[in-house]
């Protein structure tokens, strides 16, 4: 958050309460995707600031890494999001990183995994539940600093680190996409593009509801 922090204040400096941290942090998301070699789109802009801030909600409405493909779905179509723009939108996981807590169980007791991938990150992410909880491993181990298709080239060959990436290529109704996707980048980044404005226009707060926030990090 620091950087949108700095985004901020430099903002402010010039034009005081006028942009939005909500809008800050869409903005600089598609930038973070161009700067990293992805696609670039035009973001709507105009969306306020809330006035209250609940870390339990913020982390309810996010699909945790045990999922499976229906689950998923229902929790994307409940903020009026397809099967496409969740399949599309699992493809940010090109960049980032996760916790072995999160993937512990994926390296240990699951099948659908390359041995010698699940051997790999086995070192940093023991057994025993407490050890080595907040070791790193990145989503994408073939190019963790680009912006690009190979998230789903790595769940065809079993690399997907969560259980919710491989159970992906796994279902029935979202296999057809990975396979697509991993194929070549021009249907990835169209369609991720097009999810990435839907997912940036779910219930904004605009016109006079809400605020502008004075700092990204609390409310005024």
């Amino acid at each position: 958050m620091n950087v949108i922090h700095n985004i901020k204040a430099q903002v402010e400096a010039v034009c005081r309460q006028t942009v939005s941290c909500a809008d800050i942090l869409a903005v600089a998301a598609r930038d973070s995707v161009v700067a990293l070699g992805g696609p670039s789109w035009t973001v709507p802009l105009g969306r306020r600031d809330s006035t209250t801030a609940s870390l339990s909600l913020a982390n309810s409405d996010l699909p945790p890494p045990s999922f499976d493909v229906a689950n998923l779905t229902s929790n994307f179509a409940a903020k009026g999001l397809s099967v496409t723009d969740m399949v599309a939108l699992s493809g940010a996981h090109t960049i980032g990183q996760a916790q072995c807590q999160n993937f512990r169980d994926r390296l240990y007791n699951e099948t659908n995994i390359g041995t010698a991938f699940a051997t790999s990150l086995k070192a940093n992410c023991p057994r025993p539940t407490g050890s080595g909880d907040s070791s790193l491993a990145p989503l994408d181990t073939t190019t963790p600093n680009s912006f690009d298709n190979a998230y789903y080239r790595n769940l065809m060959s079993q690399k997907g680190l969560l259980h919710y990436d491989q159970v992906l290529i796994n279902d029935g109704g979202t296999a057809g996409l990975v396979r697509t996707y991993s194929s070549g980048s021009a249907r990835f980044n169209r369609d991720f593009m097009g999810a990435m404005v839907r997912m940036g226009s779910i219930s904004p707060l605009t016109g006079m509801q809400g605020q502008v926030r004075l700092s990204c990090s609390r409310v005024n």
